[in-house]
Order: structure tokens, then sequence, then C-alpha cells
């Protein structure tokens, strides 16, 4: 099993199961400071994210930051509340022209730091079929095989 980057917060590993990556953004998130927090502590999880676009603006919805138990007392944390990713315009008028009109959606895969800000990579995304995903599964496996072949031969 791979081992996590040191700056990689957590990875939505099934998106790249469920969809066919076309193109990755790197992305800023506006975050609250109980997230920031929980976020050090390692809370955070993307499994079922994806962004949505809204008056011109990008957000990560279905975020899930778990909150603290000593957070403070005088705040109500919203542990799924959307969040605002921060993009050009160039980049947010491609994405949702894309997500209009050829059927692609945008997912998160991955969250990590970068120098002390957390950085979201988000993907512009088309799903796959389940013959697309048996494909893919067959063509990974053949792929291991080749390579333990080599292994043993010495090469």
């Amino acid at each position: 099993m791979a081992k996590k980057p040191s700056n990689q917060i957590c990875a939505n590993k099934k998106a790249r199961h469920e969809f066919f990556i076309e193109d990755t953004i790197e992305a800023g998130l506006v975050l609250e400071g109980w997230e920031v927090k929980s976020i050090r502590a390692g809370k955070m999880s993307i499994t079922e994210s994806y962004v949505i676009f809204k008056n011109g603006e990008a957000f990560l919805f279905g975020a899930h930051i778990q909150p603290l138990l000593t957070s403070s007392t005088h705040i109500h944390p919203d542990n799924i509340r959307t969040r605002k990713l921060l993009l050009n315009r160039r980049e947010i008028d491609k994405l949702f022209g894309m997500v209009n009109q050829k059927g692609y959606t945008v997912v998160a895969l991955s969250c990590y730091w970068k120098n002390s800000r957390v950085k979201c990579e988000i993907a512009l995304a088309k799903g796959k079929k389940l013959h697309d995903k048996r494909a893919t599964l067959k063509e990974r496996d053949f792929a291991r095989d080749k390579q333990r072949g080599f292994k043993n031969q010495g090469y």
C-alpha cells in the first residue's frame, strides 16, 4: 500500500476508480479557525465531496471536517458546510463551461499543506461505466503481472 506524503491531509481514492480524470487544478480553501485546528489533528475527509458553482464562484461541497471537542464554546461548528475554493476567473470559467456543456463533473482528489495553507487538488472528471472500471482493473493487473515477470527474470 502506498504511503501518503507528509504534507498530505486526506485523499479521495475512490475518485480515480469512479471517474476518468481529464485535468487537475490546485485550489486554495477558505477555512475558519476551528477547521484548521481539526485538520491539523487529522479529522478531515473528502470521499464524497465535489465542486459546485454558484454566482460565478466555486465551492467545495460535502467535505467533512470533524470538530474537536476542545473547540471554543461560543461557536457552533458545522462539519459539512460548503467551503469556498480560491481559483482564478479563467479557471472557474473553464471548469464551469466544461461541466455545463460536455457532461463533466469536478471532484476533489486530495487536500494537502502548502506553506502552512490548505490546498485542495480538484479534477475535471467524466464518469466511468461498469465495463470501463473492469477494463481499468484488468489493465492494472496485467501491468502488475508483467512487472513481476521482469523481476523474476532479473531485468
